[in-house]
């Protein structure tokens, strides 16, 4: 018998859907697929077959890491750390502290640090995300709390200037000095 043979049961690349709902798969959408997570339809052909997801379940404490190549992370539970993805959700017990840099956040719960949606960020009704915050597209479910410095990635142009606040370009306003107020005292 070799040490070393080549597995024959390889492990699955999706995870299955369990056979009880004994509370193992969870119940958050998918922001790609709208589906609970855990359910497979033919529908999910739209997603990578290797994609990663991380769950931190309620009760677990996650501190001081650096996650990476994880296409999704979960969290339900305590997670303090540095990660740069596609996907965090964040459930209503879970907490997120460090620095994100993200394709779309979905906060459910409680975020606090530096979050950088680069192209959605999605406050629930239950969630607090605090902090250095930028996102592409910003969505606040009423009841959600955003504080701190909250600024837009790629801030769309302005509309056309008006009338009122457009610079004045024709010959006659550059030949007038400006006429002083008589209610103005030097």
């Amino acid at each position: 018998m070799a040490l070393f043979q080549k597995d024959v049961n390889p492990i699955p690349t999706k995870p299955t859907k369990p056979a009880t709902g004994n509370g193992y798969g969870s119940s958050m959408q998918s922001p790609k697929s709208g589906q609970t997570s855990g359910s497979s339809d033919a529908s999910d052909d739209n997603t990578t077959k290797s994609e990663s997801r991380l769950t931190v379940g309620p009760n677990i404490k996650l501190r001081g890491v650096e996650i990476e190549d994880c296409d999704t992370l979960v969290v339900e539970g305590y997670v303090e750390a540095s990660m740069d993805s596609r996907v965090i959700e964040i459930a209503e017990s879970g907490v997120y502290k460090g620095t994100v840099e993200i394709d779309v956040a979905i906060v459910r719960g409680r975020f606090e640090g530096e979050l950088i949606a680069r192209e959605r960020l999605v406050v629930d009704a239950s969630g607090d995300v605090s902090g250095k915050i930028r996102y592409g597209r910003l969505a606040i479910e009423e009841g959600g709390r955003v504080h701190g410095d909250l600024d837009e990635i790629n801030p769309k142009k302005t509309a056309p200037e008006s009338p009122l606040t457009k610079p004045k370009d024709d010959a006659a306003s550059k030949d007038k000095t400006p006429e002083k107020s008589p209610d103005l005292v030097a």
